[in-house]
């Protein structure tokens, strides 16, 4: 079974972020928290806001684990541009009950995996 985490992140891979924002309710909360800052928001057009302002790059989302727990879930992996290794992140995400995004925690950091992968991540 594809959890709606994987989904959000197949989607935004492909990049098709308007798909991707249809995936969140209309008033979702979220907070990236990545290494120039933390970047909190509301609502889609937020969500686009800040999807479209990011680099152009041929950013991937490789998952290593993701779970579910009732209404949470979450996923680790890593993030390349091409075939390079910028970096480690964690997602979590809640449902509501028509199975919408409504609330979206991410941290991305450049050297810590959650998980250390062989030969990637100095968790010093």
């Amino acid at each position: 079974m594809t959890l709606n985490i994987q989904s959000y992140y197949a989607t935004l891979d492909r990049g098709d972020l308007h798909a991707a924002v249809a995936m969140l309710a209309s008033e979702v909360e979220f907070a990236m928290i990545i290494p120039s800052g933390v970047n909190r928001g509301r609502g889609r057009d937020g969500m686009l806001a800040y999807l479209t302002a990011r680099p152009p790059v041929d950013r991937k989302h490789n998952m290593i684990g993701a779970a579910a727990d009732g209404d949470l879930q979450f996923a680790h992996g890593t993030v390349t541009d091409g075939d390079v290794v910028t970096g480690f992140f964690v997602g979590a995400m809640h449902l509501n009950a028509d199975g919408l995004i409504d609330r979206y925690q991410v941290s991305f950091d450049t050297d810590f995996a959650l998980v250390p992968t062989h030969g990637n991540g100095s968790n010093s």
